[in-house]
């Protein structure tokens, strides 16, 4: 079985001093590795590749069998760390509550366990004839979320 640790340790040695950030690392039966990871800038073949290599530089497959897969976090899947947020500051994204509201709106802050996103409301005001929209922040915590993920929109 692969160390998961030294795994860790080797890919974080890998991306150090770049902006890339690791979101997951998993062993799945059969030792199936899968390093995801995602980065400020952009990731792209040439950086997975050269964390792949990395990485197989210090666990030898003559020793112990694996299948690997390095790659980047994916544009629609949901985050699962800090730096995501952090990257999708001034983003539109989706949120997902535990208690099953859908919230679509601009994330504008992260916090160490809840972020803040501006969400469009339509308000009538007394004596107009038309709603206006009044974006209006709303605060979550990470904890109370099922997901929250960025928002592809084709507009």
């Amino acid at each position: 079985m692969i160390d998961k640790q030294l795994l860790f340790k080797t890919v974080e040695q890998a991306i150090e001093g770049t902006s890339i950030f690791i979101v997951d690392i998993r062993i799945n039966p059969g030792n199936a590795v899968v390093v995801e990871i995602d980065s400020f800038d952009s990731v792209d073949i040439e950086t997975c590749a050269s964390i792949t290599r990395k990485i197989e530089a210090v666990f030898d497959r003559e020793k112990e069998d694996y299948d690997l897969e390095v790659g980047s976090a994916g544009l629609t899947a949901p985050f699962k760390v800090k730096d995501q947020y952090l990257k999708n500051i001034g983003n539109e994204v989706e949120a997902l509550t535990c208690d099953g509201r859908k919230l679509q709106g601009v994330l504008t802050s992260v916090g160490d366990d809840e972020f803040t996103i501006e969400i469009a409301k339509k308000v009538k005001e007394p004596g107009a004839k038309r709603p206006s929209i009044v974006m209006e922040p709303v605060t979550l915590k990470i904890d109370n979320t099922k997901s929250v993920k960025y928002l592809i929109n084709f507009k």
